[in-house]
């Protein structure tokens, strides 16, 4: 009866044990399911977001510039945690790259990893290194960035006409997918910073705003690029040295603003004035053109139209009525018509000198100074150069620059024609050499051939006689005496000859000499005895 119980026991336990393990290995597997599934979620939740900024224009330096007054907080703090990663930097040549992490307001999430493109000139040929970087992911993650420079603002309409046809180029050969991608960005960006539900860097706008959308004005997205554009002018602080040393006036600073406002509002852009020595607002623009919004503290972006050095004019912001207010006789609507003539015109553009047709997109000042009388009536780059005029062109400096033979002032080409140029000059070496290959290739044979009879005519036996008979017996004079070449060569080989033979062995037996006698040595030790036991005063020794 006790061993029935204890079987019985047994027996329950065992199925009981079977089945919990069952059970847990049923709950395990759906643990691994939750948990595979919210590791997923949380690792797609914490990827990096990447963004991408394609830097055009300016100076291997200005972008340096650029990029340290955009990074200089989010460096030190990414120094601060890790010394020993700084991004470098590589814009020497072609296109560059670089990148810095973008970090929240605690200094401790990555909000996003920002990669750098940057162009120094706007070559036809650089074209094909912009297209890649298109992609339709990477085109609802991308702004682009022109650098202008306040040491040359006389030719600012012409140079943002050169990057914006380059970019024209470069976009409408994009593909269909790409295309659509853009038409879609374009369409959600012209209703952010506008009022109404979304703020610029593309976050929901609160109900405590309260602000209502405003419609699209005149003059507003009538060249949209595809991509957002901002437009940075650096060195604002040579603003001062051109109303010192220039003559420039307050007039001439709101022209070029009213110009540079008028255009970007065509194409829905940005523009900022900054000033190396002084912060501005450049990384809040920047960030939030691209999206990026802290969690913990929002960096609201302010216009400012009043300070003449801190200009900024976030996108959609700006109308025509606002860039009337600024300064009278302004005519807004004629230059924003004049842009699309501008916008026509072939890229890279014909620019006639001397006569020639020079096909170059980034011309010399000589090229530059012809191009402007070929401009089209009524274009943008011909009002703004006749309203902002190059003070180094003017009627003394010009008269001045004839009378003298000699200039400290060297006109360079650029890059792209500097190479073209040597590779013709290549080119015409490769097809010299090639032709004097040729040519030795040709007579090579011939040569060749009368080589061989003069080898074969000099080693052949009974040729040597009959030169030594025509050309006699060789003579030369050594220290006044004749001297004959072949006696002496002969004399010499014999000499040579009887040094390397082996001298005579003596026969062996007794010699004829006779031995010499032998030396008495105990006579010679008794002497030398006797000598040293004398003593000195004459008296032996005992």
């Amino acid at each position: 009866m006790t061993a029935n119980v204890a079987n019985a026991n047994r027996f329950s336990t065992y199925t009981t044990a079977s089945t919990g393990s069952e059970t847990r290995n049923l709950n395990n597997g759906d643990k691994k399911d939750l948990w595979s599934s919210m590791l997923d979620s949380v690792a797609s939740g914490k990827r990096l977001p990447e963004k991408n900024l394609l830097v055009l224009g300016g100076t291997v330096d200005s972008q340096r510039e650029f990029f340290e007054s955009l990074s200089t907080t989010e460096l030190r703090r990414t120094l601060d945690r890790q010394p020993s990663k700084k991004p470098p930097v590589a814009n020497s040549f072609a296109l560059g790259y670089t990148y810095y992490d973008v970090l929240d307001a605690d200094q401790e999430d990555t909000l996003a990893r920002i990669s750098l493109y940057t162009l120094t000139s706007p070559e036809p040929a650089f074209a094909s290194l912009l297209k890649p970087l298109l992609t339709p992911q990477s085109i609802p993650n991308t702004l682009i960035v022109v650098l202008l420079d306040w040491s040359q603002p006389w030719k600012w309409m012409r140079q943002l006409r050169e990057w914006i046809l380059l970019l024209r180029t470069v976009l409408v050969s994009l593909s269909d997918e790409c295309k659509s991608t853009m038409e879609e960005a374009m369409v959600s960006w012209r209703d952010r910073g506008r009022g109404g539900g979304t703020n610029l860097d593309g976050t929901a706008v609160t109900a405590s705003d309260g602000d209502v959308s405003l419609p699209i004005g005149p003059g507003e997205w009538e060249d949209a690029l595809g991509l957002p554009l901002c437009l940075v002018c650096q060195n604002a602080e040579k603003m001062e040295y051109l109303e010192k040393t220039q003559g420039w006036k307050e007039e001439e600073f709101d022209v070029v603003l009213q110009f540079l406002r008028t255009i970007l509002l065509r194409h829905g852009a940005s523009l900022i004035y900054t000033t190396p020595s002084s912060p501005s607002q450049l990384p809040s623009l920047i960030h939030a053109s691209l999206g990026i919004h802290s969690l913990l503290k929002k960096h609201p972006l302010k216009h400012n139209v009043i300070d003449r050095d801190k200009i900024v004019v976030p996108p959609n912001w700006d109308s025509w009525g606002k860039i009337r207010v600024l300064r009278e006789g302004f005519d807004v609507e004629l230059v924003s018509n004049a842009w699309a003539l501008d916008l026509d015109q072939p890229f890279p553009a014909e620019q006639h000198v001397n006569g020639v047709v020079a096909q170059d997109g980034h011309a010399s000042e000589a090229q530059e100074d012809h191009a402007a009388e070929a401009e089209p009536e009524g274009s943008v780059v011909s009002l703004y150069e006749s309203a902002v005029q190059d003070p180094t062109m003017d009627a003394l400096q010009i008269a001045g620059r004839n009378t003298y033979s000699t200039k400290l002032e060297v006109e360079t080409s650029s890059t792209q024609n500097f190479l073209g140029q040597q590779l013709k000059i290549l080119e015409a070496f490769r097809q010299k050499n090639d032709e004097a290959t040729r040519e030795e290739s040709r007579s090579k044979p011939f040569k060749k051939v009368e080589e061989e009879e003069f080898n074969g005519y000099l080693n052949h036996p009974t040729s040597e006689p009959q030169v030594l008979d025509q050309i006699g017996p060789v003579q030369f004079n050594m220290g006044g005496i004749q001297v004959d070449a072949d006696d002496m060569v002969k004399r010499l080989k014999d000499r040579q000859h009887y040094g390397s033979s082996p001298e005579p062995t003596s026969p062996s037996g007794e010699s004829g000499v006779e031995d010499a006698p032998q030396m008495d040595t105990e006579n010679l030790q008794a002497f030398f005895t006797g000598l040293m036991n004398k003593r000195p005063g004459g008296r032996n020794a005992k």
